[in-house]
């Protein structure tokens, strides 16, 4: 079912061309021309332009954004107890992980009396973005507000595309009541039923309804992608989301019924998903496309996930050797990448460049997506090989704070002005000397 690219003999390779292992065609500078003036009309208009944007992509009548506290206490108590059990669980695990995160301040003595401490600010505020479309994301919200609140960050916005309840032509235009729920849990409540570029539009802009914010994280579609490329400069972001990704290293020991089905999970998010095995074997391969064909009849979303298949986006490689295959996974940077070889750990500590690793056959993508106390909120479009996933530290700001006496002031003064006026800018050292009765000698 998965295309193939022969790479075992480039095995000699130090590198492997990016252009080689291809991804799904994605256009954000296409798309920036679409989402400009909706941004723009949000920034002039506020809530105005938000309603009509509702009506016109949702099909739902708004007179507002945000979602009344009774709408998220309801949506809470009516949630389905499992579901509810599940998501206590996840937060409860990925509070676990992310809390270690946290950064304390720390002071270096760098000569007496000169000291220069790194605080660990929070970001006042932040919109985190929870996708809608073909699916639901509760657990989005669990990966994007948990950091936040180990962060320490004191403001959180929550928005999420309104819903059109099934059978009726307009609703009142509320986010998911699993999203609602999933926000209240959190103890959440400014949450806001806006979608696509518009919504990130209020987070940068911000409306009578929505203080503008400092920063905005969360994945989305290329439109959300492309909103967040054109504000940046207004308002942070963590990374712009892409289609979801999967790379397996694998090699003859590994399963391929579990191959197949962790291939098929990520699959399932949408048609341009990139599912990518990379193997030293041919007798897997074959193996893992049989099981491929066999799943994939059976899947809920076999359409979806066929698409997603079959795809220039995903592909069977094969390599000459697991050294052979590192480079490959390495040169990918997957958004996810699950080893399973034998040994599965130590070839695991030999990867660079993933968003996240899952190590052996009890480890599936999926496990994180959930509730292995990681984010699943990572980089895609290889992006992993300079980006991290989504961690406390994404909503901290380090702060240096420079407290020198006179006496450690006068005994570095002389080389502070000596490389003023190498860079030609003696006001910088003057500024030193304007503390002291004596002059630096000026440099011969």
């Amino acid at each position: 079912m998965l295309n193939r690219i022969d790479l075992r003999d480039a095995a000699t390779s130090a590198a492997i061309d990016r252009e080689l292992l291809p991804r799904a065609e994605l256009d954000v500078e296409a798309a920036l021309e679409k989402v400009r003036p909706i941004c723009e009309d949000v920034r002039h208009r506020g809530t105005a332009a938000l309603v009509e944007y509702a009506r016109r992509f949702d099909g739902v009548r708004q007179t507002r954004t945000r979602v009344p506290a009774e709408a998220l206490a309801r949506a809470l108590a009516e949630l389905d107890p499992a579901v509810r059990t599940a998501l206590e669980e996840s937060v409860r695990r990925a509070r676990l992980v992310h809390r270690e995160q946290r950064r304390t301040d720390h002071t270096t003595k760098v000569v007496p009396g000169g000291t220069v401490t790194e605080r660990w600010v929070p970001v006042q505020r932040v919109g985190l973005y929870v996708p809608g479309g073909q699916a639901v994301y509760p657990s989005s919200v669990v990966m994007n507000v948990v950091p936040a609140q180990e962060a320490g960050v004191g403001s959180l916005a929550v928005s999420s595309p309104p819903q059109r309840t099934p059978g009726q032509e307009w609703s009142d235009g509320l986010p998911h009541p699993t999203i609602m729920a999933a926000c209240a849990l959190l103890g959440v409540d400014e949450v806001h039923a806006a979608g696509g570029a518009q919504a990130i539009a209020m987070f940068a802009h911000g409306t009578a309804e929505c203080r503008p914010v400092k920063l905005v994280t969360g994945p989305g579609n290329i439109y959300v992608a492309a909103a967040k490329r054109l504000l940046k400069g207004i308002v942070g972001i963590d990374a712009e989301a892409g289609p979801t990704e999967i790379a397996v290293l694998a090699d003859e020991h590994a399963d391929p019924a579990l191959i197949a089905a962790d291939l098929i999970s990520q699959a399932e998010h949408d048609e341009l998903a990139a599912a990518v095995l990379v193997t030293p074997s041919v007798a897997l391969a074959d193996a893992v496309d049989a099981e491929l064909t066999r799943q994939v009849a059976a899947a809920k979303h076999h359409q979806r996930i066929t698409a997603a298949l079959t795809g220039r986006q995903s592909y069977t490689v094969l390599v000459a050797d697991l050294d052979h295959g590192l480079t490959v996974v390495d040169a990918y940077a997957a958004e996810h990448l699950e080893i399973q070889t034998e040994r599965a750990a130590e070839v695991a500590a030999r990867v660079t460049n993933a968003g996240a690793v899952f190590v052996g056959p009890h480890a599936p993508v999926s496990l994180g997506d959930y509730c292995a106390g990681s984010n699943h909120v990572l980089p895609t479009g290889g992006c992993a090989c300079h980006s991290s996933g989504l961690s406390v530290q994404s909503f901290l700001r380090g702060v240096h704070v420079v407290e020198y006496d006179r006496e450690a002031l006068a005994e570095v003064a002389p080389l502070v002005v000596t490389l003023a006026e190498a860079e030609d800018l003696p006001a910088h050292g003057a500024a030193v000397q304007a503390r002291f009765e004596w002059k630096v000698p000026p440099r011969k």
